[in-house]
């Protein structure tokens, strides 16, 4: 008999502004499939009560660096959520 093993990794999430409003949170930490990418983490929230405020295709920041929502995810990265920025 094989015993099958999941894969999984947890990540902290950082929402920022108005998506930290929409779920009531400004951390909150995710366990999603080992092969798991930012897309993956955003659908996760979107699913969230509150979460449909976050776009599909947000402003992303994986471990204090732009990354795409195609990048994979790693076990303990932190993937920060970010609203739309304005400055002047």
């Amino acid at each position: 008999m094989t015993a099958t093993v999941s894969s999984t990794l947890t990540i902290q999430v950082l929402l920022f502004g108005s998506y930290a409003e929409a779920l009531g949170r400004d951390t909150l930490e995710l366990r999603l499939p080992g092969s798991a990418t930012i897309q993956d983490a955003v659908a996760r929230l979107r699913s969230l009560p509150g979460g449909d405020r976050i776009p599909d295709r947000p402003l992303c920041a994986l471990n204090l660096s732009q990354a795409p929502v195609d990048s994979l995810l790693s076990a303990d990265d932190e993937l920060a959520i970010l609203p739309p920025l304005a400055g002047g």
